[in-house]
């Protein structure tokens, strides 16, 4: 089937976001981020109170697609800029999030449960962020995501070691809010999305806003800039092209610092 993101409307204003790409298993491509961007956008109809952002089939999210990514476009555009201009969207949004966070949620889908307010996973819950193995710098929102959930030093780790971080270890560090046995998961995930809902829909986003400004990070556009500028190089290195080859090819990547 072709890839697409299933919206359901259920009682209470919860809108159930589950993305379906089996055959990549639910990664992220441009047209699977336009249907997830256009349903953060009900009808005036269609009273919204939480999102819930799921994977089919096992899994939350493989990543963002690495036949999308390349080199930088001739304008300067960045191959993951529409991937990191959703999960600010989705971050921002007035009305709150939860992931249920099933199977894997690597790279992009690590990011992708970020950038929800709450994330329910399991003990099989697999978080991973590979982009130091695919010879990228991940983006500046993406990073300080990570470190604002789990602290400044463990995000290092996760970022520099590309290691994967199960789901006990998740709850311990914070990246998880709620690790429940597998089949309790779900369950556990729309209670939390039903007690959202029943909050005053103006003093959560109201609140949502004030946490998303004191936890922005205090950066110069100077410094984002040249943060931008050193992911424009990795993108467009052969380290770059050698990472996705050797992930595609299912070997360990020959890297040479160029």
């Amino acid at each position: 089937m072709d890839p697409t993101v299933e919206v359901e409307d259920r009682e209470g204003g919860i809108r159930v976001l589950t993305l379906v790409n089996p055959a990549r298993k639910n990664a992220l491509d441009d047209r699977l981020l336009a249907q997830l961007d256009a349903a953060l956008s009900p009808p005036p109809d269609v009273p919204v109170r939480v999102f819930l952002v799921r994977g089919a089939g096992g899994t939350f999210c493989s990543g963002y697609d690495l036949t999308n990514l390349g080199p930088p476009a001739a304008d300067g555009r960045l191959p993951d800029d529409p991937l990191m201009a959703f999960l600010s969207r989705l971050e921002r949004h007035p009305v709150p999030s939860v992931a249920l966070v099933q199977g894997a949620a690597f790279g992009a889908g690590f990011d992708l449960a970020c950038s929800c307010d709450f994330r329910v996973g399991t003990p099989e819950t697999v978080f991973c962020m590979p982009a130091a193995r695919l010879g990228l710098v991940y983006s500046v929102d993406g990073m300080s995501r990570a470190a604002r959930l789990v602290g400044l030093a463990r995000a290092r780790s996760l970022f520099l070691t590309a290691r994967k971080l199960d789901g006990a270890t998740a709850l311990s560090w914070g990246l998880l809010d709620e690790c429940p046995a597998a089949q309790d998961a779900e369950a556990r995930a729309l209670e939390l999305c039903r007690t959202l809902a029943s909050h005053a829909p103006l003093a959560v986003a109201g609140m949502k806003e004030v946490f998303g400004l004191v936890g922005r990070p205090a950066l110069s556009e100077q410094e984002r800039a040249h943060a931008r500028a050193l992911r424009a190089a990795a993108f467009g290195s052969e380290d770059a092209r050698e990472g996705r080859a050797a992930f595609l090819e299912k070997r360990p990547p020959r890297f040479q610092g160029r």
